[in-house]
């Protein structure tokens, strides 16, 4: 690759500005600034050895020769690293319902590997994992992190929390195969789930999910059903606070919805059969509270999912909360609620997770409004704005690069020409 340094022009003045030396230069035709909803043409990103933006100039003002390593995205447009709030990198798409006990329990660790490398050619160089077996999250964090494995930064939950048979319960099996002890991160009183955020944090989890309601590919559950109190809530919350962490809140019915916000939690995932209270309380809310709603997901459940091995009663209850929860989100999007990309990937393919682009733009946002919610909007709502979101000085150089005009053709991010992780270009699997 053509090694280059930088000199500034200055067609002003008589004398040379200094040379600023850099480690490497990333060279676009224009980059998408998401906090404006502007494109700036012709940057020069350049990149210091943590993968951290440094600079971004005018490509025609400098000159460059030979110490500057370049990664040329000419005839591109670039945008910021697309963020997924919702993703089970440890869940294979393809397999559903009972085929899960054909597999050894170390199977589902190895599968995330090709999940999170999945992820990342489809231009989501951060993800939040928001539950796992076996802390299979927390690990694949560590080994992308030491460079065992190329995958994209990894915000791990662990094992999620819930109620005794509830969603976050195991529900497939007989008494008789069921352990003496409660299942991991299973609590039925504020003092046991005060445990098990603790007991999480302790073992890697930065983020702490929870299921406040019954669920769609859970057996003996209903999405609607409320399964933890309120007081239960806000008990996880503010043991998550005094810790740092953040919570997240598997929520499809209206009373689990609103529990949630009122019990302070910061993302509200699925939130199918939100009601205009919930709604209103959403908006309103002071400390901010973001809808991540997984609406593009149905498509392949439906298509393939007998197939897989999903349960026809699982099936049932996808078809019925699937237009109810494209219709709320359109509600909660013109109300002015917070909004997040989340895709549930895993119920579907992890590297079809750009589908959902488009989903979001036919049920009411714009293209702009959809870029937002995975990227600036993500980063905020994980408290990550200095790390990633944007593509400015101080944050990573993660950077996804497609043909064409994105705000014109949301569909384009549906296959990045190029993904840039901490300033270096990935190069696809195939």
């Amino acid at each position: 690759m053509k090694r280059l340094v930088l000199a500034l022009s200055v067609a002003a003045c008589s004398l040379s500005a200094p040379a600023l030396a850099k480690d490497r230069v990333i060279l676009a035709d224009r980059y998408l600034d998401v906090a404006t909803g502007r494109y700036v043409e012709h940057p020069a990103i350049f990149v210091d050895d943590s993968g951290r933006i440094t600079q971004i100039a005018d490509a025609r003002t400098i000159r460059l020769s030979s110490e500057v390593e370049t990664v040329d995205l000419k005839g591109k447009t670039v945008l910021p690293g697309f963020i997924d709030m919702h993703v089970h990198l440890d869940s294979p798409a393809d397999i559903g319902g009972y085929r899960g006990l054909e597999f050894t329990d170390s199977f589902f660790g190895m599968t995330a590997v090709g999940n999170a490398r999945a992820m990342l050619d489809a231009g989501f160089t951060t993800v939040r994992n928001v539950g796992s077996g076996n802390r299979n999250d927390v690990g694949l964090k560590q080994a992308i992190a030491a460079g065992y494995v190329i995958g994209p930064r990894i915000v791990p939950a662990g094992y999620a929390l819930g109620a005794t048979g509830g969603h976050c319960d195991s529900t497939f099996l007989p008494p008789s195969l069921e352990k003496p002890e409660k299942e991991e991160g299973i609590g039925d009183s504020v003092e046991e789930l005060r445990h098990q955020v603790r007991r999480q944090r302790k073992y890697g989890s930065e983020v702490i999910k929870v299921c406040a309601t019954g669920g769609v590919f859970s057996r003996n559950t209903e999405p609607g059903q409320q399964q933890l109190t309120e007081a239960e809530l806000k008990a996880i919350v503010d043991e998550a606070q005094m810790w740092g962490l953040r919570v997240a809140a598997h929520a499809h019915g209206a009373a689990g919805i609103k529990a949630a916000i009122k019990a302070g939690i910061d993302t509200i995932e699925h939130v199918s059969l939100v009601d205009d209270e919930g709604i209103k309380l959403a908006a309103a809310r002071a400390k901010p509270v973001w809808f991540s709603m997984d609406i593009y997901n149905t498509e392949y459940t439906q298509a393939e999912g007998k197939k897989n091995g999903v349960l026809e009663d699982n099936l049932r209850k996808d078809r019925e909360v699937a237009q109810l929860q494209r219709d709320n989100f359109r509600k909660a999007h013109k109300a002015g609620v917070r909004m997040v990309f989340g895709s549930d990937a895993g119920v579907m393919p992890h590297g079809d997770a750009g589908k959902q682009f488009a989903t979001m733009v036919q049920f009411g946002m714009t293209p702009l409004d959809t870029i937002r919610a995975a990227t600036i909007n993500g980063a905020q709502a994980l408290g990550q704005e200095g790390d990633v979101g944007q593509i400015a000085a101080g944050r990573f150089a993660d950077l996804v690069a497609v043909d064409g005009d994105p705000l014109a053709n949301i569909r384009l991010l549906e296959r990045p020409a190029a993904v840039i992780k901490g300033g270096r270009k990935i190069e696809p699997t195939r």
